[in-house]
């Protein structure tokens, strides 16, 4: 049994998921999430910059294989005093990575509509 639970414990180390979401106003937000959604939870961001484009090849090129490009964008968002400004970044209008960057100032501007 012993030798069980240490199995279960190394396991669970060694396989970590992400499961962290950005709380807006009384929705979450998470990785996988689509702009709209994250619109209507958590309102306009502070600022959206277009931080360039990320290519992805599918297949082969001289098979017919497809090239697509996808515009990354950064959203921020300032969550006020006693909670964090969050860098979201969106590749394809898809939320790939949310970051605390700093903790926020003044009140919340963090909920949707």
């Amino acid at each position: 049994m012993k030798a069980f639970m240490t199995w279960v414990i190394i396991m669970v180390f060694l396989f970590p998921c992400s499961s962290w979401a950005m709380r807006c106003g009384k929705g979450l937000v998470t990785v996988g999430d689509v702009k709209a959604k994250v619109l209507t939870e958590c309102g306009k961001p502070q600022s959206r910059e277009r931080v360039g484009s990320k290519e992805t090849r599918y297949g082969h090129e001289r098979r017919g294989g497809k090239k697509v490009t996808r515009l990354v964008e950064q959203w921020t968002y300032n969550c006020g005093e006693g909670d964090f400004i969050y860098v979201l970044t969106f590749e394809g209008g898809k939320l790939v990575k949310e970051e605390p960057v700093a903790r926020g100032k003044g009140p919340s501007r963090c909920g949707g509509n």
